[in-house]
């Protein structure tokens, strides 16, 4: 090479331009020489697969050679032409021009040189089993063929060759690896075939087995093997291991994990095989009354797996991270989730006296997350499942009231007609109290010292108390629920006090708005069970009342909601009461009239059908109010049954008394008639006020029936009326001041006598009479 040089330069230290002209195309010649044996023998083994391993050898080299000839040259004629410029530009710039497209070619085929080598150490790696090796040779071989790639005058017609050669030794990797891992993590998992509706039950986890190839030990430490340690990081280089761990993940949650959190009586066994390396499987000890485990044994049994996988599995080095953070990121968040609802959350004490004891499982948390930190599986400080285990005083609230809230509307949703007897002597069982703070102290010792100012007339000892009355046991119940609710909030945290009293409240909301709906049709059907309601509701206002007075010392004060009460609920219970009474009152008073409609407007009695509707329209009034009266008999209180059936009773004898002052002629056996009728109902109205169980005491209603029936005198007078002589309406008159003239205006008067009596002078006396 030396000697090609010397005589390429001349004497006087100048370059010969047809030598150098002379010498380029000598080398182009050769470097197209080289090029084209370099394709063919690339060509050969990547498209047409021909053995020629020691022409290849032998091309290399001449590639090399070829290389470095081209290095020299191209440094000879950069220092010349730099120096003489001014001379020859056009006739050097042509020269090297040629020379860099001869170096293109070089640089090209050194990339194919590059390709081969690192393609041949591929295969040797794979044979020996040597994978992140191989991984790294075909990362080199890529890289190569990025370079060709790269050149946009690149038109090798060998490229789309080497990229198919490329892409099936990655796969020929990537299987080979695979292939690895399934030999060295086997999973036996329970089968599927024909139970694929049915939800995975305990038996069926009792086939899972985690199968991990035996460990070497070194220094007495257990490490996962060289060749999975290889496998995992020929994995991580090929992109490929997120994937594979992903799915490994999911089959530990699915089928480990999760089982050890739901199932108390699941455990986890630890063997070490000499021929199969490490198998974690999965066995019931005994059959377990607890229906969820505790956090401890939860904590124990997923300790024991993770800590059995990092030691041969997940201990190793995949660039910055270990193996044991990737798996971590993948399963924390869904096993901590799992923890909290099918552990913790069943954990969390239902009653405030227990919350103490909880501290123990918030250390035990603790303690997991440590270990888990020191595996390098979990990441940072604080995480959802530490957050949930402290926050016990929040979730105990919620707990306490969704199973409060559970439990009242179950209470409202249940059948009403089984009752309990409420006396005016009946007292709430309320609970003893701790003594309260010094104000209220105060207020009571000023209230002893304001004794003596007291009026000496006393009310009586049954003054604002409840009436008897029968309400349904599911309220009784419903407000025993709340009286324990707020007792548990005596003595809890502010927070928790302030929600469960809150929850009491709703309650009663609750109450006002799911019953009314729930029970619609049978409120409106049943009266029986609309005065029950009504009770219901007086029962709950009557209480309201003072409830929150005895527990208002405490509870903490609600912010901008004012103090401890449930008075402002008190008028709403009142109204809804009422409404429901009230709306079967209109019910019945439909029906009497309905009833009465069927009589022909009482008149031409003297016709045997038209009597013979009428008096069974007046039987079926008097049945109907039996019937109310004995329905409601000890269920309403005295003074409600008495204005209801007095209402009801009123209705239907004001009914009649508008249909005969209608008559325009009544003639004397049609009076009879309708004295007969009006007769039954004076007999037997009053015996439908029965308000009390016990006969001999309902005597005193029945003869307070002018009381609550309004119109009862009127009825009586116009029963008189009907068999009266003339001269016995006009003395019941008595110008204008007797009981006829009470009861009826002279105009009515006058209208019956028309009806009555024919048209005489006796009746046009009588009638002068009455002004």
């Amino acid at each position: 090479m030396a000697s090609f040089v010397t005589e390429v330069l001349a004497s006087s230290g100048k370059l010969e331009k047809e030598d150098l002209s002379g010498k380029i195309s000598k080398m182009s010649r050769k470097v197209e020489d080289t090029k084209e044996e370099v394709c063919e023998m690339i060509n050969k083994k990547y498209s047409d697969f021909l053995p020629s391993l020691q022409g290849a050898e032998e091309l290399m080299v001449q590639v090399d050679e070829v290389s470095k000839e081209m290095d020299v040259l191209k440094t000879y004629i950069d220092n010349e032409v730099q120096q003489n410029l001014h001379v020859a530009v056009t006739e050097y710039a042509k020269l090297k021009q040629q020379l860099e497209k001869n170096t293109i070619v070089i640089q090209m085929l050194g990339h194919l040189k590059e390709f081969h080598s690192a393609m041949e150490e591929f295969n040797k790696s794979i044979q020996d089993k040597r994978f992140v090796d191989a991984a790294k040779q075909l990362e080199r071989a890529r890289a190569s063929v990025d370079s060709l790639k790269g050149w946009k005058t690149s038109q090798l017609p060998l490229l789309s060759a080497l990229s198919s050669e490329l892409t099936v030794q990655r796969e020929n990797l990537i299987y080979h690896l695979g292939d690895e891992w399934k030999r060295l993590v086997i999973w036996r998992l329970p089968s599927s075939k024909g139970k694929t509706s049915e939800p995975a039950g305990l038996k069926s986890f009792l086939k899972v087995e985690l199968n991990l190839s035996h460990a070497s030990s070194k220094d007495g430490e257990p490490k996962p093997p060289a060749l999975l340690c290889s496998v995992l990081q020929a994995l991580a280089i090929q992109g490929d291991l997120q994937h594979k761990i992903k799915l490994f993940s999911q089959v530990l949650l699915k089928n480990m994990l999760k089982p050890l959190v739901m199932y108390p009586s699941l455990s986890v066994s630890v063997t070490e095989q000499q021929d199969e390396g490490i198998v974690l499987a999965l066995q019931c000890l005994e059959e377990s009354n607890e229906e969820r485990s505790a956090p401890s044994q939860v904590y124990s049994k997923l300790l024991l797996v993770l800590k059995t996988l990092h030691a041969h599995l997940l201990d190793v080095s995949i660039g910055d991270k270990k193996l044991s953070a990737i798996l971590g990121e993948l399963i924390w968040e869904e096993i901590s989730q799992c923890i909290i609802h099918e552990c913790l959350l069943y954990s969390i004490p239902t009653n405030s006296s227990q919350l103490e004891k909880y501290n123990s499982v918030i250390k035990e948390t603790e303690e997991f997350e440590k270990s888990l930190k020191e595996l390098e599986i979990l990441q940072g400080d604080s995480t959802d499942l530490l957050k949930y285990a402290r926050d016990v005083n929040c979730h105990f609230a919620s707990k306490k009231c969704k199973d409060v809230i559970v439990a009242a509307r179950k209470l409202m949703t249940s059948k009403m007609h089984n009752t309990v007897k409420i006396t005016p002597d009946y007292k709430l069982r309320l609970p003893k109290l701790p003594a309260p703070g010094p104000d209220v102290k105060v207020k009571q010792e000023t209230t002893k010292e304001e004794m003596t100012m007291e009026n000496s007339k006393q009310l009586s000892a049954w003054s604002l108390c409840l009436p008897a009355c029968r309400i349904s046991e599911s309220v009784q119940q419903l407000m025993e629920l709340a009286l324990n609710t707020l007792c548990e909030a005596v003595g809890s945290s502010t927070y928790c006090a302030l929600q469960l009293f809150f929850t009491v409240r709703n309650i009663f909301q609750l109450f006002y708005d799911v019953v009314p709906t729930y029970h619609k049709e049978n409120l409106l059907k049943f009266p029986h069970l609309a005065a029950i309601q009504h009770n219901n509701c007086m029962y709950l206002a009557h209480h309201l009342l003072t409830l929150g007075h005895h527990f208002r010392a405490h509870l903490p004060e609600p912010h901008s909601e004012g103090i401890a009460t449930f008075v402002d609920m008190v008028p709403g219970f009142r109204k809804l009461g009422a409404r429901c009474f009230l709306t079967q009152m209109n019910v019945q008073r439909a029906e009497l009239l309905e009833r009465l409609s069927t009589a022909h407007n009482f008149c031409n009695l003297d016709d045997e059908d038209n009597y013979i509707a009428a008096s069974k329209a007046v039987r079926q009034v008097i049945h109907q109010l039996k019937q109310l009266g004995t329905v409601w008999q000890d269920v309403l209180p005295v003074s409600i049954y008495c204005k209801a059936m007095g209402n009801l009773l009123n209705t239907a004898i004001t009914e009649v008394i508008a249909k005969i002052m209608m008559l325009e002629d009544i003639s004397s056996e049609d009076g009879e008639h309708l004295h007969t009728l009006c007769q039954t109902i004076i007999e037997e109205g009053p015996l439908v006020f029965i308000p009390l169980a016990e006969e001999n005491k309902n005597k005193k209603y029945q003869e307070e029936v002018p009381l609550y029936v309004k119109k009862w005198s009127t009825f009586k007078e116009l029963v008189i009326v009907l068999r009266a002589n003339l001269q016995e309406i006009v003395d019941r008159w008595a110008d204008g001041k007797g009981p006829l003239a009470v009861e009826f205006c002279s105009s009515e008067v006058k209208n019956l006598i028309r009806a009555l009596f024919q048209n005489t002078e006796r009746r046009a006396v009588a009638l002068s009479k009455i002004k």
